[in-house]
Protein backbone atom coordinates (compact mmCIF):
# COMPACT_ATOMS: atom_id res chain seq x y z
CA UNK A 1 0.00 0.00 0.00
CA UNK A 2 1.25 3.67 -1.00
CA UNK A 3 2.61 5.51 1.99
CA UNK A 4 0.78 8.83 1.59
CA UNK A 5 -2.25 6.21 1.51
CA UNK A 6 -0.96 4.47 5.03
CA UNK A 7 -1.03 7.62 6.26
CA UNK A 8 -4.43 8.99 4.89
CA UNK A 9 -5.84 5.63 6.80
CA UNK A 10 -4.38 6.11 10.07
CA UNK A 11 -5.52 9.95 9.75
CA UNK A 12 -8.85 9.16 9.57
CA UNK A 13 -9.16 6.61 11.98
CA UNK A 14 -7.59 8.54 14.67
CA UNK A 15 -10.46 11.15 13.77
CA UNK A 16 -13.24 8.73 13.86
CA UNK A 17 -12.06 7.32 17.14
CA UNK A 18 -10.99 10.63 18.48
CA UNK A 19 -7.88 10.03 18.87
CA UNK A 20 -4.66 12.27 18.59
CA UNK A 21 -3.12 12.16 15.14
CA UNK A 22 0.68 10.59 15.02
CA UNK A 23 2.88 13.61 15.73
CA UNK A 24 3.72 15.63 12.96
CA UNK A 25 7.18 17.22 14.14
CA UNK A 26 9.97 16.87 16.62
CA UNK A 27 11.52 20.52 17.40
CA UNK A 28 13.92 21.80 20.08
CA UNK A 29 13.95 25.05 21.73
CA UNK A 30 16.41 26.20 23.08
CA UNK A 31 16.68 28.49 26.34
CA UNK A 32 18.30 32.14 25.00
CA UNK A 33 18.14 35.71 24.86
CA UNK A 34 15.46 35.71 22.17
CA UNK A 35 13.67 32.56 23.50
CA UNK A 36 12.47 33.34 26.90
CA UNK A 37 9.67 35.26 29.20
CA UNK A 38 11.41 36.62 31.96
CA UNK A 39 8.53 36.28 34.88
CA UNK A 40 5.27 36.34 33.16
CA UNK A 41 2.26 34.50 30.47
CA UNK A 42 1.04 36.43 28.14
CA UNK A 43 -1.80 36.24 25.39
CA UNK A 44 -0.04 38.90 23.63
CA UNK A 45 3.68 37.55 24.07
CA UNK A 46 5.51 36.96 20.28
CA UNK A 47 5.67 33.06 20.00
CA UNK A 48 9.30 31.48 20.09
CA UNK A 49 7.68 28.85 18.01
CA UNK A 50 4.75 27.78 16.15
CA UNK A 51 4.01 23.83 15.78
CA UNK A 52 1.07 21.87 15.33
CA UNK A 53 -1.52 19.59 17.74
CA UNK A 54 0.47 16.27 17.92
CA UNK A 55 3.57 17.72 17.54
CA UNK A 56 6.55 17.35 19.98
CA UNK A 57 9.44 19.62 21.32
CA UNK A 58 12.40 19.38 23.21
CA UNK A 59 12.50 23.04 25.90
CA UNK A 60 15.68 23.77 27.76
CA UNK A 61 15.34 25.52 30.40
CA UNK A 62 17.39 27.55 33.45
CA UNK A 63 16.55 27.70 36.96
CA UNK A 64 15.96 29.69 39.41
CA UNK A 65 19.13 30.18 41.47
CA UNK A 66 20.31 33.26 39.66
CA UNK A 67 22.92 34.54 37.65
CA UNK A 68 26.46 32.86 36.95
CA UNK A 69 27.88 35.34 39.45
CA UNK A 70 25.58 34.72 42.27
CA UNK A 71 25.89 30.90 41.26
CA UNK A 72 30.07 31.08 41.55
CA UNK A 73 29.56 33.00 44.89
CA UNK A 74 27.96 29.91 46.63
CA UNK A 75 30.57 27.62 45.60
CA UNK A 76 29.35 26.12 42.24
CA UNK A 77 31.92 25.40 39.79
CA UNK A 78 32.13 27.54 36.57
CA UNK A 79 32.36 24.59 34.93
CA UNK A 80 28.83 23.43 35.53
CA UNK A 81 27.37 26.71 34.95
CA UNK A 82 26.35 26.31 31.16
CA UNK A 83 26.98 29.18 28.95
CA UNK A 84 23.24 30.25 27.86
CA UNK A 85 23.18 31.57 31.88
CA UNK A 86 24.98 34.56 31.13
CA UNK A 87 23.76 35.37 28.30
CA UNK A 88 20.53 35.11 29.29
CA UNK A 89 21.32 37.46 31.88
CA UNK A 90 23.41 39.62 30.19
CA UNK A 91 21.55 40.28 27.19
CA UNK A 92 17.62 40.17 28.17
CA UNK A 93 16.69 44.34 29.02
CA UNK A 94 15.44 44.63 32.04
CA UNK A 95 12.62 46.44 30.63
CA UNK A 96 11.52 43.22 29.52
CA UNK A 97 11.80 40.98 32.94
CA UNK A 98 8.74 40.80 35.26
CA UNK A 99 6.93 41.45 37.01
CA UNK A 100 7.60 37.95 38.15
CA UNK A 101 10.59 36.13 38.76
CA UNK A 102 10.64 32.88 36.73
CA UNK A 103 12.50 32.44 33.25
CA UNK A 104 10.18 30.27 31.21
CA UNK A 105 10.97 28.98 27.86
CA UNK A 106 8.80 30.28 24.79
CA UNK A 107 6.07 30.99 24.27
CA UNK A 108 5.30 28.04 22.29
CA UNK A 109 2.22 28.52 20.06
CA UNK A 110 -0.15 25.68 18.79
CA UNK A 111 -1.87 26.71 15.47
CA UNK A 112 -4.88 24.71 16.62
CA UNK A 113 -5.25 25.92 19.56
CA UNK A 114 -8.52 28.35 20.34
CA UNK A 115 -10.38 29.79 23.30
CA UNK A 116 -12.50 26.56 25.03
CA UNK A 117 -10.96 24.47 24.13
CA UNK A 118 -8.32 22.37 26.14
CA UNK A 119 -4.31 21.53 25.93
CA UNK A 120 -2.66 18.13 26.78
CA UNK A 121 1.08 18.16 27.27
CA UNK A 122 2.14 15.14 27.52
CA UNK A 123 5.10 14.68 29.63
CA UNK A 124 7.85 12.27 27.72
CA UNK A 125 10.61 13.01 29.31
CA UNK A 126 12.88 15.09 31.80
CA UNK A 127 16.86 15.60 32.10
CA UNK A 128 18.81 17.52 34.62
CA UNK A 129 20.87 19.62 32.82
CA UNK A 130 23.71 20.44 36.36
CA UNK A 131 24.87 18.52 39.35
CA UNK A 132 23.49 21.17 41.62
CA UNK A 133 20.26 22.50 42.85
CA UNK A 134 19.91 25.12 44.98
CA UNK A 135 17.49 26.02 47.71
CA UNK A 136 16.79 29.61 49.33
CA UNK A 137 14.31 31.43 51.68
CA UNK A 138 14.10 35.41 51.47
CA UNK A 139 13.30 37.65 54.35
CA UNK A 140 9.58 38.18 54.49
CA UNK A 141 8.58 35.27 52.25
CA UNK A 142 8.19 31.54 52.88
CA UNK A 143 5.44 30.41 54.97
CA UNK A 144 6.96 30.35 58.45
CA UNK A 145 8.37 34.39 57.17
CA UNK A 146 8.37 35.57 61.22
CA UNK A 147 10.42 32.75 62.41
CA UNK A 148 13.25 33.44 59.58
CA UNK A 149 13.15 36.96 59.18
CA UNK A 150 16.57 36.74 56.74
CA UNK A 151 17.70 35.38 53.38
CA UNK A 152 19.76 32.05 52.86
CA UNK A 153 20.55 30.21 49.73
CA UNK A 154 23.16 27.27 50.03
CA UNK A 155 23.87 24.51 47.15
CA UNK A 156 23.03 20.58 47.47
CA UNK A 157 25.30 18.46 44.77
CA UNK A 158 23.20 16.19 42.75
CA UNK A 159 24.36 12.47 41.99
CA UNK A 160 22.62 12.18 38.16
CA UNK A 161 23.26 8.90 37.84
CA UNK A 162 22.13 8.20 41.39
CA UNK A 163 19.49 9.95 41.09
CA UNK A 164 19.84 11.63 44.70
CA UNK A 165 20.73 14.91 45.90
CA UNK A 166 23.35 15.18 49.08
CA UNK A 167 21.62 17.55 51.04
CA UNK A 168 23.81 16.62 54.03
CA UNK A 169 26.54 14.36 55.54
CA UNK A 170 23.96 11.10 56.28
CA UNK A 171 20.78 12.79 54.50
CA UNK A 172 20.30 11.88 50.33
CA UNK A 173 16.71 13.31 48.77
CA UNK A 174 15.59 11.05 46.34
CA UNK A 175 14.92 12.95 42.76
CA UNK A 176 12.08 13.63 41.30
CA UNK A 177 12.67 16.20 38.82
CA UNK A 178 9.45 17.93 37.48
CA UNK A 179 8.78 21.56 36.19
CA UNK A 180 7.34 23.86 38.84
CA UNK A 181 6.01 25.97 36.69
CA UNK A 182 4.23 24.90 32.99
CA UNK A 183 1.58 26.79 31.70
CA UNK A 184 -0.54 28.78 28.87
CA UNK A 185 -1.68 32.40 28.38
CA UNK A 186 -3.89 33.35 30.62
CA UNK A 187 -7.18 35.86 29.60
CA UNK A 188 -6.07 38.39 27.41
CA UNK A 189 -7.59 40.99 29.73
CA UNK A 190 -5.18 39.68 32.54
CA UNK A 191 -2.41 41.14 30.64
CA UNK A 192 1.32 40.34 31.48
CA UNK A 193 0.46 37.97 34.58
CA UNK A 194 2.80 37.11 37.11
CA UNK A 195 4.59 33.96 36.59
CA UNK A 196 4.50 33.42 40.63
CA UNK A 197 1.05 32.76 41.24
CA UNK A 198 -0.65 29.40 39.71
CA UNK A 199 -4.42 30.37 38.19
CA UNK A 200 -6.84 28.94 35.33
CA UNK A 201 -3.89 29.03 32.77
CA UNK A 202 -1.92 26.37 35.39
CA UNK A 203 1.54 27.88 35.39
CA UNK A 204 3.52 27.51 38.54
CA UNK A 205 1.44 25.34 40.22
CA UNK A 206 4.53 23.13 41.76
CA UNK A 207 3.04 19.81 41.41
CA UNK A 208 5.95 16.80 42.42
CA UNK A 209 3.30 14.53 40.79
CA UNK A 210 3.89 16.02 37.39
CA UNK A 211 6.90 13.58 36.64
CA UNK A 212 8.02 12.43 33.28
CA UNK A 213 5.27 10.25 32.14
CA UNK A 214 2.05 12.03 33.44
CA UNK A 215 -0.34 14.34 31.65
CA UNK A 216 -1.32 18.04 32.40
CA UNK A 217 -4.65 19.33 30.95
CA UNK A 218 -5.04 22.90 30.58
CA UNK A 219 -8.17 25.15 29.43
CA UNK A 220 -7.03 27.36 26.47
CA UNK A 221 -7.96 31.01 26.75
CA UNK A 222 -6.40 32.62 23.78
CA UNK A 223 -6.00 32.10 20.37
CA UNK A 224 -2.34 29.43 20.11
CA UNK A 225 -2.47 29.03 23.74
CA UNK A 226 1.36 30.25 24.33
CA UNK A 227 3.06 27.42 26.26
CA UNK A 228 5.82 28.51 28.46
CA UNK A 229 7.73 26.36 31.13
CA UNK A 230 10.02 26.88 33.57
CA UNK A 231 11.23 26.54 37.43
CA UNK A 232 12.97 23.39 36.96
CA UNK A 233 13.26 21.51 40.13
CA UNK A 234 14.98 17.77 41.46
CA UNK A 235 12.98 17.45 43.75
CA UNK A 236 10.27 18.82 46.81
CA UNK A 237 8.62 18.07 48.96
CA UNK A 238 4.48 18.99 49.21
CA UNK A 239 3.93 22.09 50.27
CA UNK A 240 7.14 23.91 49.38
CA UNK A 241 7.56 25.56 53.07
CA UNK A 242 10.40 27.87 52.49
CA UNK A 243 9.65 28.81 49.01
CA UNK A 244 11.79 27.05 46.99
CA UNK A 245 12.62 23.82 46.12
CA UNK A 246 15.21 21.71 45.10
CA UNK A 247 15.94 24.53 41.98
CA UNK A 248 18.00 23.11 39.22
CA UNK A 249 18.18 23.37 35.05
CA UNK A 250 16.07 20.91 33.40
CA UNK A 251 15.23 19.68 29.88
CA UNK A 252 11.99 18.55 28.91
CA UNK A 253 10.47 16.66 26.06
CA UNK A 254 7.09 17.62 25.64
CA UNK A 255 3.70 16.62 22.99
CA UNK A 256 0.90 19.11 22.67
CA UNK A 257 -2.31 17.70 22.12
CA UNK A 258 -5.56 20.15 21.51
CA UNK A 259 -8.61 18.76 21.86
CA UNK A 260 -11.75 20.31 20.43
CA UNK A 261 -14.57 17.87 22.68
CA UNK A 262 -13.16 18.48 25.79
CA UNK A 263 -14.16 21.70 27.97
CA UNK A 264 -12.30 22.64 31.12
CA UNK A 265 -12.61 25.45 33.46
CA UNK A 266 -9.54 24.59 35.76
CA UNK A 267 -6.30 22.48 34.84
CA UNK A 268 -6.21 18.40 35.92
CA UNK A 269 -3.36 16.10 35.75
CA UNK A 270 -3.38 12.63 34.98
CA UNK A 271 -0.27 9.87 35.81
CA UNK A 272 -0.25 6.51 35.34
CA UNK A 273 -1.95 5.62 38.49
CA UNK A 274 -3.73 8.50 39.45
CA UNK A 275 -6.27 11.44 38.52
CA UNK A 276 -5.66 14.71 39.70
CA UNK A 277 -7.83 17.73 40.49
CA UNK A 278 -6.78 21.38 41.62
CA UNK A 279 -6.95 24.29 43.37
CA UNK A 280 -5.90 27.54 43.76
CA UNK A 281 -6.64 30.51 46.07
CA UNK A 282 -4.89 33.26 48.54
CA UNK A 283 -7.01 31.23 50.76
CA UNK A 284 -5.69 27.69 52.03
CA UNK A 285 -9.52 26.60 52.55
CA UNK A 286 -10.90 28.25 49.46
CA UNK A 287 -8.10 26.27 47.45
CA UNK A 288 -9.33 23.20 48.83
CA UNK A 289 -12.72 23.55 48.33
CA UNK A 290 -11.67 24.26 44.38
CA UNK A 291 -10.08 21.13 44.43
CA UNK A 292 -12.27 18.64 46.10
CA UNK A 293 -15.32 20.31 43.62
CA UNK A 294 -12.90 19.81 40.78
CA UNK A 295 -12.48 16.05 41.50
CA UNK A 296 -16.09 15.96 42.15
CA UNK A 297 -16.81 17.75 38.72
CA UNK A 298 -14.21 15.20 37.10
CA UNK A 299 -15.90 11.99 38.71
CA UNK A 300 -19.47 13.01 37.76
CA UNK A 301 -19.34 14.34 34.72
CA UNK A 302 -15.78 14.09 32.52
CA UNK A 303 -13.72 10.64 33.50
CA UNK A 304 -13.33 9.03 30.08
CA UNK A 305 -12.87 5.60 31.12
CA UNK A 306 -15.48 4.86 33.50
CA UNK A 307 -18.91 5.35 33.82
CA UNK A 308 -19.64 8.67 35.24
CA UNK A 309 -20.78 8.65 39.06
CA UNK A 310 -23.59 10.50 40.66
CA UNK A 311 -22.13 14.05 42.80
CA UNK A 312 -23.11 12.05 45.69
CA UNK A 313 -21.35 9.43 45.33
CA UNK A 314 -17.96 11.27 44.17
CA UNK A 315 -18.15 13.55 47.24
CA UNK A 316 -18.36 9.89 49.28
CA UNK A 317 -15.04 8.50 46.95
CA UNK A 318 -12.86 11.19 47.91
CA UNK A 319 -13.57 11.09 51.31
CA UNK A 320 -13.35 7.47 51.78
CA UNK A 321 -10.61 6.69 49.40
CA UNK A 322 -8.51 9.64 47.71
CA UNK A 323 -6.15 12.08 48.77
CA UNK A 324 -6.29 16.13 49.55
CA UNK A 325 -2.69 16.84 49.65
CA UNK A 326 -1.60 20.16 49.93
CA UNK A 327 0.69 21.57 46.83
CA UNK A 328 2.25 24.45 47.85
CA UNK A 329 1.80 26.89 50.21
CA UNK A 330 4.02 30.43 48.77
CA UNK A 331 3.28 31.26 45.71
CA UNK A 332 0.76 33.86 46.56
CA UNK A 333 -2.09 31.37 45.54
CA UNK A 334 -1.33 28.46 47.91
CA UNK A 335 -2.11 25.33 45.57
CA UNK A 336 -3.97 22.28 47.10
CA UNK A 337 -4.83 18.68 45.16
CA UNK A 338 -6.77 16.03 45.06
CA UNK A 339 -5.60 12.74 43.56
CA UNK A 340 -7.87 9.86 42.92
CA UNK A 341 -6.28 6.02 42.58
CA UNK A 342 -6.95 4.30 38.94
CA UNK A 343 -7.13 1.51 40.65
CA UNK A 344 -10.41 2.01 42.34
CA UNK A 345 -12.07 1.26 39.83
CA UNK A 346 -11.64 -2.24 38.70
CA UNK A 347 -14.79 -2.77 36.45
CA UNK A 348 -17.96 -1.31 35.14
CA UNK A 349 -21.08 -2.29 36.91
CA UNK A 350 -22.42 -4.74 34.18
CA UNK A 351 -19.36 -6.51 34.44
CA UNK A 352 -20.14 -8.60 37.74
Amino acid sequence: MPANRTRLITLCAATLLNLPAPAQQNQTLLATPTTVAWGFYSAKATPTLTIHSGDTVTIQTLSTCGSPERLKALGVAASDIPSDVDDIYTKVPTSERGPGGHILTGPVAITEAEPGDVLEVRIQKINIDVPWACNGFGAGRGFLPNDFPYSRTRIIPLDREKMIGHFAPGIDIPLHPFFGSMGIAPPESAGKYNSAPPWMHAGNIDNKEMVAGTTLYIPINSKGANFEVGDGHAGQGNGEVDITALETQLTGTFQFIVHKDQHLLWPRGETPTAYIAMGFDEDLKTATEMAVRNMITFLSEQIPDHPHLTRDDAYALISTACDVDITQLVDTKSGVHVLCPKKLFVATPNSH
